[in-house]
């Protein structure tokens, strides 16, 4: 399961509240970021899923998206792993880009949640994804890993997303890179790179559920 993160269009209907886990409620989803030059990050994470998406099923893969296109209003971030759920899916990518406006600022990360429905077999198989992803990422792409986040490792361990939180598969949010540094804009506004990338997160999650 690939979920393109946020929206083709935004509302303000994605004000309204709905679950995240722990007790929690959160927006129904958000707008996302976008470069300098004003290329979206849910345009990105369309376009990245897509390839990604073509190089699995290239090498054999099931693969469904959790949004049908990038002109519409998607399901809110509770919804998001509910289908993973219920097909039984070996894995759940949740693709984004991030927005730091920090000087410097640059590279990928992955979260995963510490505190999932799956319990905690399915945390230890995220974070076990997580750093094949890493790996793989880390060999095929120019990206590097995060100057801001992780402290060096790439991996963001967090108890706030409802993507991850909901999931009773294991899951994982990739931050492909930092959307307001010129020099990762660069790379992610690459069709070039997004192969390179989709080839990468494929050879992570082969890895993964070998």
């Amino acid at each position: 399961m690939i979920d393109p993160g946020h929206n083709g269009v935004w509302t303000r209907r994605e004000l309204r509240k709905v679950p995240s886990g722990n007790g929690r409620t959160k927006p129904c989803n958000s707008s996302g970021t976008a470069t300098n030059a004003g290329y979206s990050e849910h345009a990105y994470n369309w376009a990245q899923a897509n390839a990604l998406a073509s190089e699995l099923r290239a090498r054999g893969g099931t693969v469904r998206l959790t949004r049908p296109n990038d002109h519409g209003e998607g399901p809110c971030v509770n919804l998001r792993s509910k289908l993973a759920n219920q097909l039984n899916a070996d894995a759940l990518v949740s693709i984004h880009a991030d927005g730091n406006l920090s000087r410097g600022a640059r590279g990928f990360h992955v979260i995963v949640s510490t505190t999932m429905v799956g319990g905690t077999a399915v945390e230890r198989q995220s974070l076990a994804l997580a750093k094949d992803l890493r790996r793989a990422l880390e060999k095929s792409t120019s990206m590097p890993r995060s100057t801001y986040i992780g402290g060096g490792t790439a991996l963001s361990l967090r108890t706030d997303l409802g993507t991850l939180n909901l999931s009773q598969r294991p899951a994982v949010m990739l931050e492909m890179g930092n959307m307001r540094n010129s020099r990762d804009a660069a790379l992610l506004t690459s069709k070039a790179f997004r192969a390179k990338a989709a080839e990468a997160i494929a050879d992570g999650l082969v890895e993964a559920l070998r």
